[in-house]
């Protein structure tokens, strides 16, 4: 390992797609994470499809460069192991609500007893001073809890609904990828662990509220809350003659290029509710209804190579199948196709970074549940003898031999 984590020991006793999603981008860091599971396993290992138990995609796509471990913390024994590890680890993970790790005995004092220099991250629905402090929390649960199906609903006037994508799951953890390489510059500097609570509440309260807070943010406010311009109904890909553009002409060049090129520069840019960006934000609609007017008379590669011409921001619209096809991703290496162990070749991303000197990468293939059991509980000194008697209790577990 060589990533710019390297030395950085990681316990993650945390399921589903969070928590185990920053470990994993921790871990193509070059940390070692420890990924602790149940003799049931993470239950986002049954989400398929999968070519075996246990090994779905969306697993697989949340959990690589991780070693898997399994401990029964419901014993006296896989607690005790799992305490046994955290003694020499630099950071504790977990998605559990903070009442439940009180009664596994693995509250922050319990943990920090055997570890003074650890830090104890949670990650889970809601700040602990508030009354949604026990509730349990998902992304879609937070997705609705912060306004996101409302914002669809006031774009398109169509029902509230989801957006079709983990955004709350895999949002709150990049931004706890973030706090916790501050902890750990921290730590470094001053050997001293701490306790971080990671809420997904105020944590997307945060982040879409950083859009829509608007005329609210002023007290009194002078204002409704709600960006106008990602609130109109015709803020979408456009259609075209033959398909779909994504089109973002935002400044005033933008504008004024576009316009031009289609002859019709005069016509729009002398109206006074266009003239500007605060006069085109107010009549945001308006221009838009233009733009998806004009859109139509062309085809989709006629209007990409207009825009390469003139430099205004265009894309195509992807499928997720065109999307795996695309020429870019194909260029930069995004995807590689790498054989696993018992899973044969599987489609790999690239760490979507590049550094000039400790490059992250991925570190090991996504773990068969309980593959470094053996191995972990050797580390942590635990002799053949006391291996065998755990798994032979349920405590651990190991994967049988194809």
């Amino acid at each position: 390992m060589t990533g710019p984590l390297n030395g950085i020991r990681i316990i993650d006793i945390s399921t589903v797609l969070m928590a185990p999603y920053a470990t994993q981008i921790l871990g193509d860091m070059g940390a070692d994470v420890i990924k602790v599971e149940s003799p049931a396993g993470d239950l986002i290992r049954g989400i398929g499809p999968y070519r075996h138990a246990g090994m779905g995609a969306i697993f697989m796509n949340a959990n690589r460069s991780k070693r898997s471990l399994v401990l029964d913390l419901k014993q006296a024994a896989g607690r005790d192991a799992l305490l046994e590890l955290c003694r020499h680890a630099d950071l504790f993970i977990y998605n559990l609500r903070p009442q439940v790790m009180e009664r596994l005995g693995l509250s922050y004092e319990q943990i920090s007893a055997v570890n003074t220099r650890i830090i104890y991250v949670g990650m889970y629905g809601y700040g602990q001073d508030g009354p949604y402090a026990a509730k349990p929390a998902y992304d879609d649960l937070i997705q609705g809890a912060v306004g996101i199906p409302w914002l669809a609903h006031m774009n398109s006037g169509n029902e509230p609904t989801y957006v079709p994508t983990a955004i709350v799951d895999r949002g709150v953890a990049l931004s706890a990828v973030g706090i916790i390489n501050a902890a750990l510059y921290h730590q470094l500097r001053t050997g001293n662990g701490q306790r971080i609570d990671i809420p997904m509440f105020e944590t997307m309260a945060a982040f879409v509220l950083g859009d829509h807070l608007a005329g609210e943010t002023f007290v009194p406010p002078i204002g409704p809350s709600g960006y106008q311009r990602m609130l109109v109904s015709d803020r979408r890909p456009y259609r075209t003659r033959d398909g779909y553009i994504c089109l973002m002409a935002y400044s005033d060049r933008h504008w004024r290029e576009l316009f031009q090129a289609l002859g019709r520069g005069d016509e729009v840019l002398s109206d006074p509710r266009f003239s500007t960006i605060e006069k085109r934000t107010e009549h945001i609609g308006a221009l838009y209804q233009e733009l998806s007017s004009v859109l139509a008379m062309r085809t989709t590669a006629e209007w990409l190579e207009l825009c390469e011409t003139i430099d205004i921001p265009a894309m195509p619209l992807h499928t997720i199948d065109s999307l795996i096809q695309d020429p870019h991703l194909k260029a930069t290496g995004f995807f590689s196709v790498v054989e696993h162990p018992t899973e044969g070749s599987i489609r790999h991303m690239a760490v979507p970074s590049q550094w000039s000197e400790t490059q992250p990468l991925p570190s090991r293939h996504a773990p068969v549940l309980g593959e470094h059991s053996i191995e972990i509980l050797r580390e942590a000194g635990y002799t053949p003898e006391h291996i065998a008697t755990l798994l032979e209790a349920g405590v651990s577990f190991v994967p049988s031999s194809p």
